[in-house]
């Protein structure tokens, strides 16, 4: 059974999106380990390494995600798993921007995908399956 780490990063309390994210995972039979809201990089990270995940979900919805991921695939290379896989979802920018422009810019942080807000969770199974190898 793959294990994810899931959780809402930064000072983040939308907790509604994180817990149908479970429910869902769970339902698909993954391994859940949600560290739940207000969670920082290195509390991703902490509980990727002391689970051995297989993959970590960041999402965000208060704006203010890319300032909260940024350097995150950097300390996950300096904590040993420099390699897992790492998606993020949500409200993850301030404003309207164009959704391309916004994606890039986290596939340069080092995300494997990003996900513009109101992307219903069902949409991202088929990319956590691949990544995955299943």
């Amino acid at each position: 059974m793959k294990t994810i780490v899931i959780g809402v990063i930064g000072a983040d309390v939308h907790a509604v999106g994180n817990k149908i994210i479970e429910y869902v995972l769970k339902k698909e039979g993954y391994n859940v380990v949600n560290i739940g809201v207000l969670s920082s990089q290195e509390d991703f990270i902490n509980a990727a390494i002391e689970t051995n995940a297989d993959m970590i979900l960041v999402s965000s919805l208060y704006g203010h995600g890319e300032m909260d991921c940024r350097g995150m695939r950097e300390k996950c290379i300096e904590a040993g798993i420099g390699d897992i896989p790492m998606f993020v979802g949500g409200n993850i920018v301030v404003g309207k921007q164009d959704f391309d422009e916004v994606r890039d810019r986290f596939i340069k942080m080092g995300f494997n995908k990003a996900y513009p807000p109101g992307t219903p969770f069902e949409k991202t199974l088929p990319d956590i399956k691949e990544v995955l190898g299943e």
